[in-house]
């Protein structure tokens, strides 16, 4: 089984690694049904979805109605107005057949202006925290990507008390100097308020380029169990983080598997170094 912590302040303790359901773009009904059974068998109990996630709050609803109290459930938006944020959470709910959501976030908030839309008078802001009031969602969070989002998140913190984040944690982004201090004194924040931090593209090998792509993701992923094993032991040998899973579901059985094995008392150093033999890229630059 996969280990299970806290999920920041929320109370909830989540597995490690969350199921990415990015992974649901356009995967038929049945084979999200076979995903649901796995995620059972590794006792998974925490599903990040998202409305711009092409047909996966569709795939998800289904098994609501029976695993409702099983999973933590989180969506996001990428809507930056308080009227549009507002419509496509209700949309959610409906796609998702449910009355709530543990966890809604502001999603890619990386650009500038759109965080002043997104935080300022009528913006998405006002439409989390009556959803919030309302119980419709439990927790707010804010999400995003590329090397300026730890900066944006840090941001995003000092103008509202959000209860999670979310951001690329991968050895070819910490080995960029300014993100990795970004990401540290992040996670110092996080740390300091109780703030649960996600991780995303742990199994980015780098982008496709001219290469055919072989996976149902934007980016190349490690593809080998040994490699998975790697990529998965060096994030979740830093305390306090989490995995959320690749989008492919053929990938997730490795993920899984290499997330129940995980040794915590291996100095991240030590799968750094290993990991140097594989031709890695920067995905974000």
């Amino acid at each position: 089984m996969i280990e299970k912590i806290p999920f920041g302040r929320t109370g909830h303790n989540s597995t490690r690694t969350l199921f990415g359901a990015a992974a649901f773009w356009a995967t038929p009904q049945a084979e999200a049904n076979k995903t649901l059974d796995l995620l059972l068998q590794y006792g998974v109990n925490h599903i990040d979805t998202a409305a711009s996630y092409g047909d996966a709050e569709l795939r998800i609803g289904p098994w609501m109605k029976q695993y409702r109290d099983t999973f933590f459930l989180a969506t996001k938006t990428e809507k930056r107005t308080y009227a549009a944020a507002k419509e496509e959470l209700h949309r959610s709910l409906d796609r998702l057949q449910t009355d709530h959501v543990d966890l809604w976030q502001m999603h890619i908030l990386v650009e500038p202006d759109e965080w002043e839309t997104a935080m300022g008078p009528g913006g998405a802001l006002e439409a989390f925290i009556e959803a919030r009031e309302q119980g419709l969602t439990r927790f707010l969070g804010v999400t995003g990507h590329g090397v300026t989002i730890a900066q944006m998140h840090l941001k995003s913190l000092e103008r509202f008390d959000f209860d999670s984040v979310l951001l690329p944690y991968n050895p070819t982004m910490m080995q960029n100097a300014q993100y990795a201090a970004d990401f540290e004194q992040l996670m110092a924040v996080c740390q300091a308020k109780n703030v649960a931090v996600q991780t995303i593209k742990a199994l980015s090998k780098g982008p496709w380029g001219d290469k055919p792509k072989t996976h149902n993701t934007w980016y190349e992923p490690f593809s080998t169990q040994e490699e998975i094993d790697l990529a998965v032991q060096w994030v979740l040998g830093r305390p306090g983080v989490f995995l959320n899973t690749v989008g492919d579901t053929t990938l997730l059985p490795m993920t899984l598997d290499a997330a129940a094995r995980v040794d915590t008392a291996v100095p991240q150093s030590t799968i750094t170094e290993k990991m140097r033999s594989i031709n890695m890229e920067p995905l974000f630059v």
